[in-house]
């Protein structure tokens, strides 16, 4: 599995940001993007419950970065996401959080992305769409600014 980047900021895998969930993402051979983690309780809505807000978090830069893959210069954005919570998705518990692309057209793709327990079930699933930013958006951008890099296991 190769270890995809993460940036300083971001809410979802910010490596500096006090409040971020500090995901980590790789990417299979098969092009499966995975990352593990154990949601700790201030990110509860109900005790022992992930809220929801950060479950659609979750399941949104899973299914991006099955778009983005290892292309460090290479940004989307998310134009449709749906989710079907099918259970409480347990704080303080290890979850396996996937995404999977699906179809490409141009600069849109189809993604899926699902959040499972330990004992493989599966707790919330995404159907999302993503359009690629044009070039002349991201030119001059410097993703390591933004500490947008591989950063050591810890």
């Amino acid at each position: 599995m190769q270890k995809l980047p993460s940036s300083r900021t971001c809410y979802v895998c910010g490596r500096e940001n006090p409040v971020s969930l500090r995901m980590v993402f790789y990417l299979r051979d098969d092009g499966v993007v995975i990352s593990n983690i154990i949601v700790p309780e201030p990110y509860a809505g109900y005790p022992g419950m992930v809220h929801g807000g950060n479950i659609v978090a979750m399941l949104d830069e899973a299914a991006c970065r099955a778009v983005t893959g290892d292309e460090p210069n290479r940004f989307a954005v998310t134009t449709q996401l749906t989710v079907k919570y099918r259970q409480p998705v347990p704080t303080d518990q290890p979850l396996e959080i996937t995404g999977r692309l699906l179809k490409k057209r141009g600069n849109v793709s189809e993604t899926c992305s699902e959040i499972r327990n330990h004992a493989g079930e599966v707790l919330a699933e995404a159907v999302a769409y993503f359009m690629e930013i044009a070039d002349d958006f991201t030119n001059g951008i410097d993703p390591k600014m933004s500490g947008w890099e591989v950063y050591p296991d810890e």
